[in-house]
């Protein structure tokens, strides 16, 4: 069985940082590229970040560009975002995704598996 566990979030004030873990079972951690998206209420799924098995390369979308770093531990099979100068905006649920692939993808249904999410709340 596949699990992707997400940690981490919580509630935060404008201006803080929070560390989110995605801890994953089930499959061969360092061939799959791992993504993390976001959805808050009344809005549309939001690509944030994404690592690939390969060479660890890292892409990001606009919101996250600057100030969020994803990154991965293949040998606990976890992969993390770390989120700095968060702003109220950035309020969401946040969810980790396995791609098994050589590649990545900003497109949340091009993945393999996806864990339940985390809510990160950002206080004014």
């Amino acid at each position: 069985q596949v699990l992707l566990v997400e940690s981490g979030g919580g509630l935060v004030q404008a201006g803080g940082s929070l560390r989110l873990a995605c801890a994953v079972s089930g499959l061969t951690f360092s061939r799959y590229a791992m993504a993390w998206f976001r959805q808050a209420p009344g809005k549309e799924r939001e690509f944030v970040a994404a690592i690939t098995w390969s060479d660890s390369s890292t892409y990001y979308g606009d919101s996250a560009k600057g100030r969020f770093t994803i990154s991965r531990d293949n040998g606990k099979s976890t992969a993390y975002l770390q989120m700095n100068s968060l702003k109220p905006e950035d309020t969401a649920v946040y969810y980790c995704a396995a791609q098994y692939s050589r590649t990545w993808s900003s497109l949340l249904y091009e993945y393999n598996y996806r864990g339940q999410g985390t809510q990160v709340t950002v206080s004014s």
